[in-house]
């Protein structure tokens, strides 16, 4: 089966020890993004998670990637940090008009964020859901909730987000829970397990996993290795929006890129 797209690469661009060991010696630092964006296919935006950017920055990214590259966003903090998420509907609409669709069509899905103290309420959780506008300035927008409390690993969750059209990020290789389900038309992987001990973040024999889960995703299934908590969705072809983060954060270029090699090996 033929599968969807599928975009890989780290969290941000601005990282010191990067330079010299991912970037060229004496690249300029207002070259770091246009340069990743000859390495991978997408970046997970980090910064806006924190504080709010202006228009033109989104469409100065936007300028500096190739077409197929795109960026994913932190939603603010502002939204996801409260105690009742129900709430947050003032916030969630200030970051989407806030000049995030100056990215066009490299806007990739928004990346909520919730407390990892933040626990499963179904009632909330759904009223928090339908807050998540389904367009912006005439284009869509695609959602997706990065849920860390041990209480959304259920079968509930799982298909609260299904209903919504919403994913739930699966985070893997952490102390978090494992959510491996896909419930919208992508599937959103966070993968946090880099360390020092490998030259590319991860052994060769997880590299060669990694690759062959992402291709199951974009092909329609699921991996049978990964734990899902709901019963399984029709089998179509996902986009794949897969990152590596955290971890030994200096190896985690050089472990999307493997992931981009294998990948491709594999017909993804």
């Amino acid at each position: 089966m033929a599968g969807g797209k599928i975009h890989i690469g780290v969290g941000g661009w601005t990282f010191e020890p990067w330079r010299g060991t991912y970037y060229p010696e004496k690249l300029a630092q207002k070259r770091e993004l246009e340069y990743m964006g000859t390495t991978m296919t997408g970046v997970e935006v980090n910064g806006t998670f924190y504080g709010s950017q202006k228009p033109e920055s989104f469409r100065k990214w936007h300028d500096e990637v190739p077409e197929d590259f795109v960026f994913t966003l932190k939603g603010t903090r502002y939204a996801t940090n409260k105690r009742v998420l129900g709430e947050a509907g003032e916030s969630v609409n200030r970051f989407t008009s806030s000049g995030i669709t100056e990215l066009k069509d490299k806007l990739g899905p928004i990346n909520w964020q919730l407390a990892s103290t933040k626990k499963f309420d179904p009632d909330d959780f759904a009223a928090f859901l339908k807050l998540l506008p389904a367009t912006q300035d005439g284009r869509k927008l695609r959602h997706a909730v990065e849920a860390r409390h041990e209480s959304f690993a259920n079968g509930d969750a799982v298909a609260l987000a299904r209903e919504n059209g919403v994913a739930l990020i699966t985070g893997a290789d952490a102390e978090y829970q494992v959510i491996a389900d896909p419930t919208a038309d992508f599937v959103y992987l966070r993968l946090q397990g880099t360390s020092e001990e490998h030259e590319r973040g991860y052994s060769e024999k997880d590299l060669d996993r990694w690759a062959e889960r992402i291709v199951t995703y974009a092909q329609g299934g699921v991996p049978d290795d990964l734990p899902s908590r709901g019963p399984s969705p029709k089998q179509t072809p996902r986009e794949v929006f897969a990152f590596v983060i955290s971890g030994f954060k200096e190896r985690n270029p050089k472990a999307a890129m493997a992931l981009i090699e294998r990948v491709k090996k594999l017909g993804g």
